[in-house]
């Protein structure tokens, strides 16, 4: 998490919903960069400009050199949240928070799973519990992802957030006995799957005869 992409934001005077849905008609992304004790500054974000930021090497986790127009200084900046229309999937609001690269963070790690365990060849079906974790680091050492190799897990095996493997530079602060993911056997797979299946079976059924 080393490179730094500059961004250039509009700064804002209104709050409430009402404006924020002006601002999203005219095409800008409302949102807020605050951190250090100052007060939060009110910003719009064109989504192109975000969108080219996120698409670099680290993703979300890239650290941004934000001009807010009008500002002489510039703002070394994190992104913190990111929130998503319902049904657009689209970003409807961005928190930035202000930082100085020396200084220690907390940020959402993603989990990325390597290689085809043991487990699955046999048949099993690999089930997935945890994606994300919490890692504590300075924020030039905080990555866009840890891996875990799964490759060595049978059937019945679980991994936790003890196996995994991360930079000396970083700390995961979460429960080490988290399960991230196991390896079910063909028959409980099949079983959980009936299950589901099971459950959602009322609703059509309800659904056919209402329409009938």
């Amino acid at each position: 998490m080393t490179d730094t992409v500059s961004i250039v934001v509009q700064p804002r005077d209104a709050t409430g919903s009402r404006s924020s849905r002006r601002l999203r008609r005219e095409g800008f992304i409302p949102g807020v960069i605050y951190g250090h004790g100052d007060a939060a500054t009110l910003i719009a974000v064109e989504p192109h400009v975000m969108r080219e930021a996120v698409t670099t090497g680290p993703g979300v986790h890239v650290i941004l050199d934000v001009k807010i127009e009008g500002q002489s200084r510039d703002h070394k900046a994190i992104i913190k949240h990111l929130a998503y229309h319902p049904t657009k999937h689209t970003v409807s609001h961005i928190d930035l928070q202000e930082i100085r690269l020396t200084e220690t963070i907390e940020s959402v790690v993603a989990i990325r799973f390597e290689g085809e365990s043991k487990g699955v060849k046999a048949g099993g079906v690999l089930d997935e519990s945890l994606r994300e974790v919490t890692a504590r680091g300075v924020v030039t050492a905080i990555p866009e992802h840890v891996v875990l190799d799964i490759s060595e897990l049978y059937i019945n095996d679980v991994a936790t957030i003890a196996d995994l493997v991360v930079p000396a530079a970083i700390t995961i602060v979460d429960d080490p006995e988290q399960v991230l993911c196991s390896v079910l056997p063909p028959r409980k797979a099949d079983e959980e799957e009936e299950v589901e299946a099971e459950a959602v079976e009322p609703d059509i059924v309800g659904k056919e005869e209402a329409s009938s």
